[in-house]
């Protein structure tokens, strides 16, 4: 059984997790309303994404015996004022769940939680990736602003969803 405020942290996780997917799907929004597919695309992926790390919470729980407490998802409420604001404020969000998952990783260091622990560093590693992905989203898009903006979209579009590959204890 894992202790009981590493368990709580893993639970609210799930929940960051599907926000962050509701979050990207209304962004894809965003950028299917302005005509601008490929950036959609990026954001689809990233839904997908996030979504998949919802699942992997959820099954380490339930391999590790802690029942799984879903909650409610928040709605997004994010203005975005323009396309560049927009990708900036999901490179914000994705160090809101970086500090979020080194917060668990904390707990479960003083817990003595070291399988907790080993799970994480997927997602430490992850989050590094994401954040790497988001900073060079907003790089490409200032590039190519204003007139390459049509041609990074089609690059956009190439982007592919892969499933990760997380064995869970």
């Amino acid at each position: 059984m894992l202790n009981k405020n590493v368990s709580k942290l893993l639970n609210e996780q799930i929940n960051k997790e599907m926000f962050s997917a509701y979050l990207y799907l209304d962004m894809a929004h965003y950028y299917i309303n302005k005509g601008l597919e490929g950036f959609a695309n990026w954001f689809k992926v990233q839904a997908k994404e996030e979504m998949d790390h919802a699942t992997l919470f959820i099954e380490y729980l339930q391999n590790n015996g802690v029942e799984v407490e879903l909650d409610a998802i928040a709605k997004p409420t994010m203005l975005y004022k323009d396309d560049r604001v927009l990708l900036v404020e999901a490179l914000k969000h994705e160090e809101f769940v970086t500090a979020s998952i080194n917060t668990i990783y904390e707990e479960a260091l003083k817990a003595h939680e070291f399988k907790t622990q080993e799970f994480l560093h997927w997602f430490i590693k992850e989050q590094v990736e994401e954040e790497k992905n988001a900073t060079d989203l907003i790089s490409a898009f200032d590039l190519h602003y204003p007139h390459g903006v049509f041609a990074l979209d089609g690059k956009l579009q190439a982007r592919v969803y892969q499933a990760p590959s997380l064995k869970l204890n």
